[in-house]
């Protein structure tokens, strides 16, 4: 359908009934056909909207009125909602995120994969879900003479000064603010993008779940950062907890957060937490999952479908820093695991050291799709094989592999329901069936869904 075609027009105000729900949280209305996507809408809900932008096969809108309102609308609780980009869905019950989280699992399964029968099992929730993120990173900015920290307004660079965000810790809250005082105390200037001045780019907090350890990263545009040893002296006096405090600095023109070179300022290069058994160290690079409660659900759940009797040869490729092959390495004969990121792969090594698995535990970096071949070729078989790449998917080539090289399971642990349905598709081309799908709730409040499926191989 062209532009010229289109059954709406920019500025136009229409009435509409909303029938489904974007994973971003989007109501999506049809005209004649015609998709049109307006924020905060609701399915079953009946509204006026303006019709914002129009484009080829599809449009945008705004909700002008609501004439009926679905059930599962609630008054969102944080009073920058509207404003913030962090959040899509506060102003759905939480009933009825989860509801959406499934439907949206089942509607890619059957439309990208064409895999409508494969049992998918209502999302697992949580009790409390709020305040759940360990992690904040948080930009700084310039206001009226003094620093303003927050997260970006949706669709820019505006900062949204803010003293809390009830989906993190309150203690990322607490540091947050209190960083910001003691730099704006001492005279720190925030970084200005536009003109790539100034030294204050971004303020991280991260706190173990478990074990309360804080650390403090200060992201600057210079290695000089002036009054450092009185500011770093306040924040390791005023926050408790404190395990390690750390600058990172990032001189390019970019919107990559974390630059190449981290100090040590004070205290550890690393905090500690734990999930179920497993201990881990933290840096600030680590990638390490924002909601541990939640983690610990999803790799219990990788583990259930592994099946491990003690006796198994397992592949844990994407394996990061490790979380997941350590879980896997307290039932395995072996784990073997594979990550192209070589900072993470030596952080692999420290946390099987410091659970006492190196034995059982074997870390190699490069790509996927290359270095399991050569294992292959070395004469190690899977009987398991787990999967938990990026947003993108599986690699094709690592796909080929794991269909060439047979394992009797493979467990697929995704963030994205749409790459997970298309590489399910392959795999099932390949000679594997989807037993189930288990999506978690590892992000409440926004449209995001992590899946741990589980496959056998086909041998009829």
């Amino acid at each position: 359908m062209s532009k010229q075609q289109a059954p709406v027009e920019k500025n136009e105000f229409i009435d509409v009934v909303f029938e489904d729900l974007t994973h971003e949280g989007a109501g999506v209305a049809k005209v004649e056909g015609f998709p049109l996507f307006v924020a905060q809408a609701l399915p079953g809900e009946k509204a006026k909207v303006k019709v914002t932008k129009v484009q080829k096969g599809y449009g945008f809108g705004r909700l002008v009125e609501i004439y009926e309102a679905s059930p599962d609308r609630v008054a969102p609780p944080c009073p920058v909602y509207h404003l913030c980009g962090g959040c899509s869905l506060q102003h759905v019950s939480y009933e009825g995120q989860l509801k959406a989280k499934e439907k949206h699992v089942r509607d890619v399964l059957a439309r990208i994969g064409k895999l409508p029968d494969v049992p998918v099992h209502p999302v697992i929730g949580m009790k409390d879900p709020w305040k759940y993120r360990n992690k904040a990173q948080v930009p700084v900015g310039e206001r009226e003479g003094g620093l303003i920290a927050g997260f970006y307004q949706k669709r820019s660079h505006d900062i949204i000064n803010m003293d809390r965000c009830i989906i993190q810790k309150e203690k990322n809250d607490e540091v947050i603010q209190t960083v910001k005082e003691i730099c704006n105390e001492y005279g720190i200037q925030a970084y200005n993008e536009q003109k790539h001045k100034g030294t204050l780019r971004h303020i991280m907090a991260r706190v173990g779940h478990a074990t309360g350890e804080v650390m403090v990263v200060l992201v600057t545009r210079t290695k000089d950062l002036p009054n450092r040893k009185q500011i770093v002296r306040e924040i390791a006096d005023k926050i408790d907890g404190v395990k390690s405090i750390v600058q990172n600095i990032n001189e390019k023109r970019t919107n990559v957060i974390l630059g190449d070179e981290t100090l040590v300022l004070w205290g550890r290069e690393v905090i500690y937490d734990t999930i179920g058994k497993i201990k881990f160290a933290i840096s600030a690079k680590s990638f390490y999952q924002v909601n541990p409660e939640q983690t610990e659900v999803l790799y219990g759940k990788a583990l259930e479908y592994a099946g491990l009797t003690g006796e198994e040869t397992v592949i844990d490729a994407y394996c990061g820093i490790g979380t997941i092959s350590l879980f896997l390495a307290q039932k395995a004969k072996k784990v073997y695991g594979v990550e192209i990121v070589p900072e993470a792969i030596e952080d692999a090594k420290a946390n099987a050291e410091l659970n006492g698995l190196q034995e059982k535990t074997e870390f190699a970096v490069g790509k996927a799709e290359e270095v399991i071949p050569a294992w292959y070729e070395e004469g190690i078989r899977a009987d398991v094989l787990c999967v938990d790449p990026p947003r993108k998917g599986c690699d094709p080539a690592l796909l080929e592999t794991i269909i060439k090289m047979k394992p009797k399971k493979v467990v697929y642990v995704s963030c994205d329901p749409a790459t997970l349905a298309r590489d399910l598709r392959i795999l099932e081309d390949g000679g594997y069936k989807t037993l189930e799908v288990q999506p978690v709730d590892m992000f409440p409040q926004t449209g995001h869904v992590e899946c741990c499926s589980l496959l056998v191989r086909n041998d009829k």
